[in-house]
């Protein structure tokens, strides 16, 4: 088995270990809180911003995708996505605090660099047999993860989806921001 599929049919679930080491650790107090919550913030808006653009294709357990999404944040990096769900992942690591605070938060970073890198490749090949010139095209002006302020895609015709659409695509990610600070609220409340 590719160990790319492995990864992208369980990205619901590869974020378990790195949560639990968070919970461990975690410690009341953290003076690095309000970064998390930054961070945490950011990221979803930049999901929620991308999920209106590319809609509940996101949510899919196939690889590959019926268009090309090359408006709003898809204009400036072709995985938003990922960014903002690292951001969170890390900011979680900022809010549970910890004495291993930078470390558990490079842990985390590297954790799920590696893993959306997988992900990545073995999507962007799926979009380059389905597309051909028309994605190899896109992936050449506009990067994967590092962001580019790019115009040529600007003003592309997709029309973002209604916040109220938006938030019921993004429920499960919504929820489960919800859950980990309910988790990471009551393990803090324990000390």
């Amino acid at each position: 088995m590719d160990i790319r599929n492995f990864f992208f049919k369980s990205r619901s679930y590869t974020p378990i270990p790195i949560l639990l080491m968070m919970l461990y650790f975690a410690r009341p107090n953290s003076p690095y809180l309000l970064l998390g919550i930054a961070l945490i913030v950011i990221g979803e808006i930049i999901r929620l911003r991308s999920v209106s653009f590319a809609g509940g294709e996101t949510r899919t357990m196939n690889v590959g995708a019926s268009s090309i999404c090359k408006s709003g944040p898809y204009s400036i990096v072709r995985n938003p996505l990922y960014i903002g769900n690292m951001l969170i992942y890390v900011g979680f690591a900022f809010v549970a605090g910890s004495v291993y605070v930078v470390t558990i938060s490079s842990i985390t970073f590297v954790y799920f660099f590696i893993q959306y890198s997988l992900i990545i490749s073995l999507e962007e090949e799926a979009l380059e047999v389905k597309f051909g010139d028309e994605y190899i095209t896109y992936k050449k002006l506009v990067p994967s993860i590092f962001p580019k302020i790019n115009n040529t895609f600007r003003n592309y015709d997709t029309i973002p989806s209604s916040l109220a659409k938006t938030i019921k695509t993004e429920k499960r990610t919504l929820q489960n921001i919800l859950l980990v600070s309910l988790l990471l609220f009551l393990r803090i409340k324990s000390f």
